[in-house]
C-alpha cells in the first residue's frame, strides 16, 4: 500500500514515501479503515523535529510523552483518520464493515470510566496512523459518523475539536463568560471559537492581520491583532468585561499578559506553545490574582463522544483550508510551517484523490 513513512528525527527528508508498504492486519478487537482523508497536525511536525525538550533541557531531541516514549522507526503518523472500515478483527461485530467512521485517536491505557489523562497515547505515534491507504485501529476508537459532512472537512475535526473541547473542560469555561484565544486561526484556535459558542461563552480572538473576518465568520465576538505595542491596553478596549478564561496555543513573550489580561480568579489552559515553549513568568501574578493554570492534551473518551454529537448534530462546522495528495506531504507540512492559512489543512492518499481530494485543491 501507499504510506508516508517517518524514519527518524530530523528535517522533510526524514519522511519517505513508498508504494510498498505491508497492509496492516486487524488483531482481534480491532478494525481495518480504508483511509480516505487524514488531518494535519502541530504534532505530526514536532514529533519529526523531537522538538519536544526535555525537562532538564528544553533543547534536547525528544518526542511527545518526554522520557517515556513509545515512538519507533520508521512509524506511519497521521492521527485525523476518515474512512470506511474494510475488515474486522476477530471479537468485532462483521456488520460494521463499510460504516463511515471518524477515529478517536487517542490510545487510553485505562478501563471504560476513568478519565485520567496521566498515561496516554495516540494513533500515529505508539502505532502506526493515517498517512497511509490503511490503518489499523481499535474498534472502540472507530466511531461511525452519518452526518452529511465531506471526507475531507471531517477529517479536521478529530484532534483539533478534541483539544480543544479537553482545554475548555479543564478551564470549565461557562455559559456567558468571556475567552481569549490565542493562535485563534489555526486547527486548535478555531475549534476553540467553535466550541466556546456552543457553550454560550463569548469568544475573543488574537490573531495576524487579514485573518480578522474569516474568525469572526464562524463566531469570534471580537479579534485582537497579534504584535501590538500593548496587548493587555488592546484586550480592554476590545473586550466586553473582564477575561474570565485565556486559552493559550502561543506562549512564548506574550505569556505573562495572558496572565495580566485575566480577571481575579481567571483560569489560564494552554495546550500549545508555537511562540515559544520557555515563558517568564511573574508569580506575583499568579498569586495575588489566585489564577488557576492547566495545562491540558488530548481529551476523553467521554469528551471525544461529546464531539461525535456535536457534529451530527450541526452545532459545529468544519473549516478546511486545502488539501494534498499524501505523495505531497513535504509541500503540505511546508504549508502548514508557513501558518498563512486558516482552519485546517488535510492530506488524502492518492489513489481517493478525484474523489475526495481534488475538489478543495487550489
Amino acid at each position: 500500500m501507499q504510506a508516508m513513512r517517518l524514519m527518524g528525527h530530523g528535517g522533510l527528508d526524514q519522511l519517505v514515501h513508498t508504494r510498498e508498504a505491508r497492509t496492516p492486519a486487524p488483531a482481534p478487537g480491532e478494525v481495518l479503515i480504508d483511509v480516505h482523508a487524514c488531518g494535519m497536525n502541530n504534532t505530526d511536525i514536532w514529533v519529526r523535529e523531537g522538538a519536544y525538550g526535555s525537562e532538564t533541557d528544553p533543547s534536547e531531541v525528544s518526542t511527545w510523552r518526554r522520557g517515556r516514549s513509545t515512538l519507533e522507526f520508521p512509524r506511519i503518523q497521521g492521527a485525523d483518520i476518515v474512512g470506511r472500515i474494510a475488515e474486522v478483527g476477530g471479537g468485532v461485530n462483521r456488520d460494521r464493515i463499510g460504516q463511515r467512521v471518524m477515529v478517536d485517536f487517542s490510545l487510553y491505557h485505562r478501563p471504560e470510566g476513568d478519565e485520567s489523562l496521566a498515561d496516554i497515547d495516540y494513533i500515529g505515534h505508539g502505532r502506526d496512523g493515517g498517512f497511509a491507504d490503511y490503518v489499523a485501529v481499535p474498534a472502540a476508537n472507530a466511531h461511525e459518523i452519518t452526518a452529511d459532512i465531506p471526507d475531507a472537512g471531517l477529517a479536521t475535526f478529530c484532534c483539533a475539536y478534541l483539544t480543544a473541547e479537553q482545554m475548555l473542560d479543564r478551564a470549565r469555561l461557562a455559559e456567558g463568560e468571556n475567552i481569549l484565544i490565542t493562535g485563534a486561526s489555526g486547527g486548535v484556535g478555531s475549534a476553540l471559537i467553535q466550541l466556546a459558542r456552543v457553550r454560550g461563552a463569548i469568544p475573543y480572538a488574537v490573531t495576524s492581520a487579514g485573518k480578522e473576518q474569516a474568525l469572526r465568520d464562524i463566531g469570534a465576538e471580537d479579534v485582537v491583532l497579534r504584535g501590538g505595542d500593548d496587548l493587555v491596553a488592546e484586550v480592554a478596549r476590545t473586550a466586553d468585561g473582564p477575561i474570565d478564561v485565556v486559552a493559550d496555543l502561543v506562549g512564548g513573550k506574550m505569556f505573562n499578559d495572558l496572565l495580566r489580561i485575566l480577571r481575579p480568579e481567571g483560569r489560564y489552559t494552554t495546550a500549545g506553545a508555537i511562540g515559544g515553549p520557555v515563558v517568564q513568568l511573574d508569580l506575583r501574578t499568579m498569586y495575588l490574582k489566585h489564577l488557576e493554570l492547566h495545562g491540558s492534551s488530548q481529551g476523553t473518551r467521554t469528551a471525544f463522544r461529546r464531539l461525535v454529537g456535536m457534529i451530527e448534530s450541526g452545532q459545529i462546522r468544519p473549516l478546511l483550508e486545502r488539501t494534498f495528495r499524501l505523495s505531497d506531504l513535504h509541500e503540505a507540512q511546508r504549508t502548514f510551517m508557513a501558518k498563512t492559512y486558516i482552519g485546517k489543512l488535510v492530506v488524502v492518499p492518492d489513489r481517493h484523490w478525484e474523489s475526495v481530494g481534488a475538489p478543495h485543491a487550489p
